[in-house]
């Protein structure tokens, strides 16, 4: 595997650990690649913006089965799907769970990608393209899901310019509703 510079802008956090595929009376389990269970466990929930050890368990398990193919449990695909959820720094259950959403709709995308890139007639270039093009969609809706739900829904409205007509009037300032149909009225600037 390839071995990458750490990123100076998270350097002072450390970093969340790895899954690794551990084969058990013949059954994939996954365990944290860390030598304290502990700290590798605090570190994770802190990473997908949890405390619920169930939650991380149920995660782990979703990601890996929407990372591998096949039967078999595919540890540098769970590690690849966990480190898209770990890059979106969720703050809480709802945006890990978004941000795993987006990390399958990203590798399905891709997948789609590459079938495109390889087909052999009309129709199956037909059926590709337009989940392709479905999957791209729905990621982008999802990046602005986590925008807003990140925002609160709230929406800043700025205005640029303002002309103000002779003999009309303005009011610069805040401007707050005291109640149905009364605004509080300010004396204008002069």
């Amino acid at each position: 595997m390839a071995s990458f510079p750490l990123d100076i802008r998270n350097a002072e956090r450390p970093l969340a650990p790895r899954i690794q595929v551990i084969k058990e009376n013949g059954a994939a389990v996954l365990d944290l690649d860390h030598p304290d269970a502990f700290i590798a466990s605090v570190r994770l929930l802190e990473a997908v913006g949890s405390r619920d050890h169930d939650f991380l368990a149920g995660l782990l398990t979703q990601l890996s089965n929407a990372a591998s193919q096949g039967r078999e449990a595919d540890e540098s695909g769970i590690n690849f799907m966990l480190s898209m959820v770990k890059g979106i720094e969720p703050r809480d259950q709802v945006e890990t769970m978004l941000a795993a959403q987006m990390a399958a709709t990203h590798n399905a995308t891709m997948t789609f990608a590459r079938r495109l890139n390889h087909v052999e007639n009309i129709p199956q270039q037909d059926s590709a393209e337009r989940a392709f093009n479905k999957l791209a969609r729905t990621f982008a809706l999802q990046v602005e899901a986590l925008k807003r739900y990140r925002s609160a829904g709230g929406q800043t409205v700025r205005v640029e310019h303002v002309t103000v007509n002779e003999g009309g009037q303005a009011i610069v300032g805040n401007v707050s509703p005291g109640g149905r149909g009364h605004l509080e009225k300010q004396e204008p600037t002069p």
